[in-house]
């Protein structure tokens, strides 16, 4: 994707430029501070004499030592306010507890100034002037912090349009996209003090009035960051290890990371370029998205009707968006949720308005619901998404839920989707499934399994499943359990310092789920190359620093692995027969054809009664699922 065209740049405003030379100066602020306070105490000083003497003789009649007394007062003084970290303060927050410490200061200091004098006998200066200067000196160095505050809060209202703080920034990345932003940003309320960029050329050049102060890595320079309160990532068109570069480097800076909206959100007008947001999922997965056969996927579902079970979910909901770009004659949404299905389809309404949505509340442990359901709409290709997917909440009490809903429920669905004529089906599996050590990922062993068997009964209808790791920014992923925590104050919770896990973003899984139902041949299971896994104690450590917080301002907990969770998870068994596809990020594992076996595991399945608890339903996985054990968390030699 090309840069976008430079924009007219809108220039700061005189207020803009007045907080840049102010931010320029905060990084020396005890200082400046000192040097001030100093300045005005010898104000003080002589306003003090003038008000004793008058005009006449506040000069004339000071003894020839007066400079000295002066500058032993100054000392004082300083001494005072460093004594009570008065040159810490900020004085655009100054209030009573600022006013405060200074009193204490100039009563101190003026005391301590007045005992001195007097013990040294030089009677020449005016008592009055000894007693009445700490009140001067009060009133002075009050009156400038109370004007800084004022002009501050004056300059933030004109900037901002509001009491929101003003937000300074350094920017990473001096492209085209940078120059967007410059254009919109500062009626924003925003103020940027300086560009980063790696390209020697632009070194040195200032883009609508702002300097390149140096490469991406001197965000690291705190002299560079200056008064700065956050980073901004402006690098939609890098590729993704590009930007995660960028992000790791902006993490290090210690301040809140935000980021232009990608080239995928800006191609499809989902977002525009001077609209800030948070880092997402994506950002931090740092791999290069799945190229589609977008020619192959079209025809798939161009004009044709497509069902989606669990519609409403993290992936059903992703499908749906993506199955509605590819204009299908119509959608059928099917969902136990009844909020998730009305979100579902109030968005589709107004971003897909061509599509004709069929919106239904249904259960897949509903056989009857759905053959009627594939009977009357009569869809050409099915995805099954609907599945209970949370390890530690179906490993304890809802093991039986789990195993209806996940294996029983893609029974239901696949047969009636077979009886029907579906083309094809697309099961949602999990890595989890593969050598399974919990009743969850058991139960999606054993709906491969069942795919696998009806695979060979109906060859009328392809049968395939997608598996793939971890969804980022999913219901129940850590993402957002991170977010909830850090916004909390912390702890973050991670269960084990050594756990691992692969991860990819919601899109790149309802996109491999779409090239698998383009590709795939019945009676194979579809796995996506995931690169390599992620430490999620990193994954955290990343997102406390992106948030401009330390591991000492929100501490990681340790919590112990929970019921059922591996340290790792796999994608292959070794038992699988691998074979390529077209797509190198795709790999095939052939299902074993379980017919045998099935009508067992069915049959046991819809036995199984209210009053049978998690040891049941475990004893007939471990039964019908091979593959299932009890969970072994230390990692295999070599793993």
């Amino acid at each position: 994707m090309a840069e976008p065209t430079a924009a007219p740049t809108a220039l700061p405003t005189a207020w803009h430029r007045l907080d840049v030379f102010l931010a320029r100066l905060r990084p020396h602020r005890a200082g400046l501070s000192l040097l001030i306070d100093a300045l005005v105490i010898v104000a003080c000083w002589n306003i003090t004499y003038l008000f004793r003497l008058g005009f006449d003789r506040w000069f004339s009649a000071r003894p020839g030592y007066d400079a000295w007394v002066l500058a032993g007062i100054v000392t004082a003084y300083l001494a005072a306010f460093v004594a009570f970290q008065v040159p810490r303060s900020l004085w655009r927050f100054s209030g009573f507890g600022e006013i405060k410490r200074l009193t204490l200061a100039c009563a101190l200091a003026g005391t301590a100034s007045a005992v001195v004098v007097v013990s040294l006998g030089l009677v020449k200066v005016p008592r009055a002037v000894l007693a009445l200067h700490p009140v001067v000196a009060l009133m002075g160095v009050a009156l400038v912090r109370i004007a800084y505050r004022m002009l501050y809060e004056h300059a933030r209202s004109r900037i901002t349009g509001g009491q929101q703080e003003i937000r300074r920034a350094i920017v990473l990345g001096a492209g085209g996209a940078a120059r967007r932003l410059l254009a919109g940003i500062h009626q924003q309320g925003w103020i940027v003090l300086g560009l980063l960029d790696d390209d020697p050329a632009k070194r040195g050049a200032r883009i609508a009035g702002v300097p390149v102060l140096g490469t991406l890595e001197a965000v690291r320079d705190k002299a560079v960051r200056g008064a700065a309160t956050h980073v901004i990532v402006a690098l939609p068109t890098a590729t993704a290890e590009q930007r995660r570069r960028a992000l790791a480097l902006a993490a290090e800076s210690g301040l809140p990371v935000v980021t232009v909206p990608g080239a995928d959100e800006l191609r499809t007008g989902r977002s525009r370029l001077e609209r800030l947001r948070e880092i997402e999922p994506d950002d931090l997965l740092g791999r290069e998205p799945v190229q589609l056969d977008e020619a192959g996927i079209g025809r798939l579902l161009a004009g044709r009707t497509v069902l989606i079970t669990g519609a409403g979910g993290s992936i059903g909901s992703e499908l749906s968006r993506q199955v509605a770009q590819y204009a299908p004659a119509r959608l059928v949404l099917l969902e136990l949720s009844e909020f998730n299905l009305y979100t579902i389809e109030q968005e589709l309404t107004e971003t897909a308005p061509g599509v004709e949505l069929v919106r239904l509340i249904g259960d897949v442990k509903d056989l009857p619901q759905l053959r009627a359901v594939m009977a009357r709409w009569r869809p050409q290709v099915v995805f099954h998404a609907a599945a209970y997917k949370h390890v530690p909440l179906m490993e304890e009490h809802n093991a039986a839920a789990a195993l209806r809903n996940n294996t029983l429920g893609t029974h239901h669905a696949a047969l009636a989707a077979a009886e029907a004529g579906v083309e094809r089906f697309v099961l949602i599996s999990t890595d989890k499934a593969v050598n399974p050590t919990n009743v969850m990922g058991a139960t999606k062993r054993a709906a491969e399994m069942v795919i696998g068997a009806l695979a060979a009964r109906h060859p009328g209808t392809r049968f395939m499943a997608v598996r793939f790791g971890n969804v980022l920014g999913s219901s129940g992923s850590v993402i957002p359990k991170f977010k909830e925590q850090i916004a909390r104050g912390g702890p973050v919770t991670v269960t084990h310092p050594d756990i691992i896990r692969y991860f990819m973003t919601i899109p790149e899984a309802a996109r491999l789920v779409l090239q698998a139902a383009a590709i795939g041949d019945t009676g194979q299971v579809m796995v996506l190359d995931m690169g390599k896994p992620i430490r999620i104690v990193d994954l955290a450590r990343q997102l406390i620093r992106l948030s401009g917080h330390t591991i000492d301002e929100i501490p990681i907990q340790f919590t112990g692995l929970r019921p059922g969770e591996k340290l790792f998870e796999e994608l292959m068994a070794s038992a699988d027969a691998t074979l390529p596809t077209a797509n190198p990020r795709i790999l095939l594992a052939r299902i074993s054809d379980t017919g045998q076996s099935l009508p067992t595991l069915l049959s046991e399945i819809a036995a199984l009664g209210s009053a049978d608890g998690d040891a049941a339903v475990r004893a007939l996985l471990l039964a019908q699922v091979p593959e299932y054990h009890d969970a072994d968390n230390t990692r295999p030699a070599g793993a």
